[in-house]
């Protein structure tokens, strides 16, 4: 059995949409970021960097078990241990895991800063709205560009370089991004959101998936005093 602790982030959609898709049996353990719970000692224990996603595994590679956190070597794990959504063919492999490289290093952490100075930061900086979302308009170019000769981002197949991707996308409107400007990679988007496990995520923890302002408190504990105390 897969404990996937999750809250509904980009990244932790990530590792719900690849087990809906490869069908691994799991259950869903709440970690509420916006309480404070990733801090708790034993949560740390799983994810010492105190980020959702994280999985605890009975079944690990050597039969005992294994704890992860990392969505991308969670998603590699997943892939492994199912056997699907990432080719063995060597050269395909590594079409894979590049683009899967390019969301943790730069669709993650380049959207997410577009997501918090246009959504959440306490005042409005121009500056860094503005180079957040042309930085997110960019690497929105060079998706296009990819997707205008490949079907999938991994190339031919749908792989776990596309379940990376596509939660950080779907909230593309508070990005600055027009997907009208990208049509290669709205065909895909469109296609990745018509897929069932893309639906069915939206169902674990809905009640936990509104977009609301947060208050001073929830906010220290997302970004402020209480993210940076040592532990």
């Amino acid at each position: 059995m897969i404990d996937l602790y999750t809250w509904p982030t980009p990244n932790g959609d990530k590792v719900l949409l690849m087990l809906e898709e490869v069908k691994l049996l799991y259950r869903v353990v709440p970690i509420d970021i916006i309480a404070g719970k990733q801090f708790e000692p034993e949560y740390l224990k799983i994810s010492p960097n105190n980020k959702v996603p994280a999985i605890t595994d009975s079944d690990g590679p050597d039969g005992q078990p294994i704890s992860l956190f990392e969505s991308g070597a969670i998603l590699i794990y997943l892939a492994e241990k199912s056997g699907q959504l990432l080719p063995g063919d060597a050269r395909q492999h590594y079409e894979v895991l590049q683009w899967l490289m390019f969301q943790m290093g730069s669709i993650g952490p380049m959207l997410g800063q577009a997501h918090h100075f246009v959504r959440y930061a306490p005042e409005k900086i121009p500056y860094a709205i503005e180079r957040y979302t042309k930085e997110a308009n960019r690497l929105y170019g060079v998706m296009d560009r990819r997707l205008s000769t490949n079907a999938y981002l991994g190339g031919k197949e749908f792989t776990i370089a596309d379940i990376a991707v596509y939660p950080w996308t779907r909230t593309h409107h508070f990005q600055g991004v027009d997907l009208a400007e990208y049509p290669h990679f709205k065909r895909w988007f469109d296609e990745l959101s018509a897929r069932p496990a893309a639906q069915r995520i939206l169902e674990i923890l809905a009640e936990h998936r509104q977009i609301r302002a947060y208050t001073r408190e929830e906010f220290k504990v997302l970004w402020g005093d209480k993210q940076y105390q040592r532990r």
